[in-house]
């Protein structure tokens, strides 16, 4: 029987293992970009500080390093090296005349030639090691060199006076002490190239940061102006293209765009109001003539037709007055919904209304109050109680209508939205009706830069959520 190899060659001449290991490295290195991603600041301002801190801080780091571990060591080691070099001299002019019972000349030789306090003392045991320093490359370099160049029992304290360093050393009856300054033993002025450094990289960032800031504030303003438009919203007074070459020409394919957009929405305006027009006055001729002509049996029907033809009309010159230009202004939901209310009891239906935040929105009036009116109207004709609730907080307003009507099934909420649909079961539109209510609706929402959405209602019936910022 033949057995498969599950670690032998593929056919790339790689093993099974090698292979499975170069197909997970993507995944891999996807999920790493997907964490950093994660982490990442979402806005440009803190990203480009990044871009512009992080490889300073690197660069900085890496010249830190390389000063740290090359300079500055081998600075250290070199005076280490000197001052152990006097060091061994002293021990060897003690043990070259012992004559001499005080050692006096010897003391003075070291003071006055190598700037070293030098004690002898009895021969008790030295004292126990201390503990390392973190920073400890005093120590080691210090100890290193007195192990190659004496090679005697010694003890060294680098850590108790942070300006003296004492060095004691087993002799023959005796215990030589020294104390040495560490700036003979220790490049001590390290932390002015570090000043210096941190100083010079602090500059620049002063420099940097408000030059980036002026460089972004362009961009804000001009997602500022495209945001404005995208609720309706008229250009802010002092937008104009600014920055850098290609911020303006974002700005300036902006501006372009946004005209170009008006004048098809006032030639789609002008055009849909002139048709209405036109066929409205051809359907009250009609109209004319057939009340003149004919039995009333015969032209009931015709008179229905165009009866229906003029409200569909009616509905064309609405659409176009809700793609109309209109100024933004404030809004009063409060007051609004007290007309709501009058209207609720003509129509005999119940209507409860809760209002939390501000009653005031900046919208665009009329087409808001027309929106709610389709919407409001809608429950009003398919059910009796109806309730709504209007939230306005940072930034925006949430109004949900619910009613306790037939309601309309899931797969058609959204075919509603559609121009002159009429749906042949549950909220099935009554005769006066176009089937353009939510059409305008929804087109006046998203022209303020939200939407509307329709889901079940806890009354039983439908609920119609509309969000926009306000």
């Amino acid at each position: 029987m033949a057995t498969t190899d599950l670690e032998g060659p593929g056919d790339n001449g790689l093993s099974a293992r090698a292979t499975r290991a170069l197909k997970a490295m993507p995944r891999a290195w996807n999920r790493f970009w997907r964490y950093v991603a994660l982490y990442m600041p979402k806005r440009l301002y803190a990203r480009s500080l990044i871009i512009v801190i992080a490889p300073m801080i690197l660069l900085q780091s890496v010249v830190a390093f390389v000063f740290m571990e090359r300079h500055w060591q081998t600075v250290t080691q070199r005076l280490s090296q000197a001052t152990v070099r006097d060091i061994a001299a002293i021990v060897d002019l003690i043990e070259t005349y012992p004559r001499d019972a005080d050692y006096a000349n010897v003391i003075r030789i070291a003071q006055d030639r190598m700037q070293l306090k030098v004690d002898l003392l009895p021969p008790d045991p030295l004292p126990p090691p201390g503990p390392k320093p973190f920073f400890s490359i005093l120590d080691e370099i210090l100890s290193s060199e007195i192990t190659r160049q004496i090679n005697r029992p010694f003890w060294i304290d680098t850590v108790g006076n942070s300006n003296i360093v004492e060095v004691r050393v087993q002799l023959e009856g005796k215990v030589l002490r020294v104390f040495v300054r560490r700036s003979q033993a220790y490049a001590s002025n390290t932390h002015i190239f570090l000043i210096w450094m941190v100083g010079t990289s602090l500059v620049l960032l002063m420099i940097a940061i408000p030059f980036l800031r002026n460089q972004i504030r362009p961009i804000l303003t001009l997602a500022e102006a495209a945001e404005s438009f995208g609720k309706g919203r008229p250009m802010p007074r002092d937008f104009r293209p600014r920055g850098a070459e290609e911020v303006r020409r974002a700005g300036f394919a902006f501006i372009q765009m946004r005209e170009r957009i008006e004048r098809q929405l006032e030639q789609r305006t002008a055009m849909l109001t002139g048709v209405s027009h036109d066929l409205r006055t051809i359907l009250t001729r009609f109209k004319l003539q057939l009340a003149l002509t004919g039995t009333k049996a015969d032209t009931e029907a015709l008179g229905q037709d165009i009866d229906d033809m003029q409200s569909m009309l009616e509905g064309y010159l609405a659409f176009a007055r809700g793609e109309a230009t209109e100024d933004t202004g404030r809004f009063d939901l409060e007051a609004y919904f007290e007309k709501l209310g009058e209207e609720a009891t003509l129509r005999k239906r119940k209507l409860s209304t809760t209002l939390a935040g501000d009653p005031h929105v900046h919208v665009r009036p009329r087409a808001f109050a027309r929106l709610l009116s389709n919407v409001v109207g809608n429950a009003f004709r398919y059910a009796q109680t109806v309730e709504i609730k209007a939230n306005h907080g940072r930034g925006s307003l949430l109004v949900t209508i619910d009613d306790d009507g037939p309601g309309i099934p899931p797969q058609k909420r959204e075919e509603v939205f559609k121009p002159f649909v009429r749906l042949d079961e549950a909220r099935n539109l009554d005769a006066s009706g176009t089937g353009l209510g939510l059409a305008i609706a929804r087109d006046i929402v998203r022209s303020h830069g939200g939407d509307i959405m329709l889901d079940d209602s806890p009354l039983g019936g439908l609920r119609a959520v509309i969000k926009v910022p306000a």
